[in-house]
């Protein structure tokens, strides 16, 4: 299919415009044997010339022209390289340009595996996915990972690096791309509103994962994007301040997309057999699935979530160690179902591991609300904003300090709710 031509696009579209065909673009050159590095620097080169040249005279087919130009540049680079190293060019491997139509396929599925080689780092496999992929900015990635700049361009380049020279025939298996997917979805769903199409494109590209794979883990993530994603449009309010789940507006939601990832997770489900049982992202679909499912806070099926998160730390052999947010999440279930205190309990087995992170503290302040204790709750709140690394988090934090901290000093008839 031919994409839309470009319509007098001034230079700040046209960047806009040439984001969006990047990694689709980028894939198509890494698929031919190209490598990463190389591929995107005659992409870059291509936008350049897309700068000087589209505003003047539009492409009818922006994306076959991107890879046009791409071509013509990396076979200029090869042949220049050639003659560098005095060699004789045989130009086998490298064939002439030409106009080249949308391939069959998604190729951007295949630039995800690669990017998921199994040499590289996990680290470098996100960073490189989100930048390959995703096309997001160096900038942008170092924010989302909390580390300098200069310091994610390392890293950046060292993936490239790790894999120049080399065929990706090796692509990362399957069990690391469902985890570097998760991320980038990730990403995008708890990011600033400008990255929510990094979300969208996350979910696009689980769907093409399950046609190619029969594993239900696969159907499990994309089930789990589906039912996350169906609550995205609640979870800010209109001055950008993060609602919690308890406290959103379920009318907003995305009925549509709920009953996809239930169907979806039911689809996925139904392959379990005695040998095979639900594993990670669809014991966490069900989870969400639950709480989507819920009319109301007051409504939600807190026994079932708990037995689905039995399940969920019953899959490592020390999941206070190896899952701690499991375990986290299990203990807010707890103090649902048999109480706040057994609840509190739960979270002691994790303070050696996690207690100098927010979200410890954080579940704890809900916990102490929950129990009916606003002083321990706000107490716990304002060293769980202390702690917060992202700014929304910690703002958000400490409006709950601050609300807990109201509600003692002016009780109302009814328990506090949590958060």
């Amino acid at each position: 299919m031919i994409d839309e031509p470009v319509q007098r696009l001034d230079e700040g579209g046209l960047r806009g415009f040439g984001r969006d065909l990047v990694p689709r673009v980028l894939a198509s050159l890494v698929r031919r044997g190209e490598d990463v590095d190389a591929a995107e620097d005659a992409l870059q080169e291509a936008l350049l010339e897309a700068l000087r040249v589209w505003p003047k005279a539009a492409p009818r087919d922006p994306r076959a022209w991107l890879t046009t130009v791409a071509t013509r540049r990396l076979v200029d680079a090869h042949r220049s390289e050639v003659a560098r190293q005095r060699r004789e060019e045989t130009g086998a491997g490298w064939p002439q340009p030409r106009p080249v139509a949308a391939e069959e396929g998604d190729d951007t599925l295949v630039l995800l595996f690669c990017c998921c080689h199994p040499d590289l780092a996990p680290a470098s496999q996100v960073a490189l996915t989100l930048r390959a992929v995703g096309g997001l900015t160096t900038r942008e990635i170092a924010d989302a990972f909390y580390v300098p700049e200069a310091t994610m361009a390392q890293r950046i380049s060292r993936a490239k690096r790790a894999l120049r020279g080399r065929r990706l025939d090796q692509p990362g298996d399957l069990a690391v791309v469902l985890r570097v997917l998760y991320l980038v979805y990730t990403a995008g769903h708890t990011g600033p509103p400008a990255r929510v199409d990094l979300a969208r494109e996350a979910i696009r590209l689980a769907r093409q994962l399950t046609l190619a794979t029969e594993e239900p883990e696969a159907r499990g993530l994309l089930a789990l994007m589906l039912l996350n994603h169906a609550r995205l449009p609640a979870r800010l309010d209109r001055e950008g301040r993060i609602v919690t789940l308890d406290r959103q507006d379920r009318g907003l939601w995305d009925t549509r997309e709920i009953a996809e990832g239930v169907r979806v997770l039911q689809s996925a489900l139904a392959m379990q057999t005695a040998q095979r049982r639900p594993g990670r992202y669809q014991i966490e679909a069900a989870i969400a699935a639950l709480h989507d499912d819920a009319a109301s806070a007051e409504e939600t099926d807190w026994p079932q979530i708990l037995a689905w998160y039995d399940d969920l730390v019953a899959l490592t052999e020390d999941p206070v160690r190896q899952e701690p947010a499991a375990v986290l999440g299990r203990a807010v279930a707890v103090g649902h179902v048999l109480g706040a205190a057994a609840g509190l309990r739960e979270t002691d087995r994790l303070r050696e591991v996690i207690g100098q992170r927010h979200r410890w503290h954080a579940a704890r302040g809900h916990l102490h609300e929950l129990d009916g204790d606003l002083p321990a709750a706000a107490s716990a709140y304002a060293e769980a904003a202390r702690r917060a690394t992202n700014v929304p988090e910690r703002d958000h934090l400490v409006r709950q300090a601050a609300r807990a901290r109201a509600a003692w000093a002016c009780p109302v008839s009814g328990s506090a709710r949590g958060t």
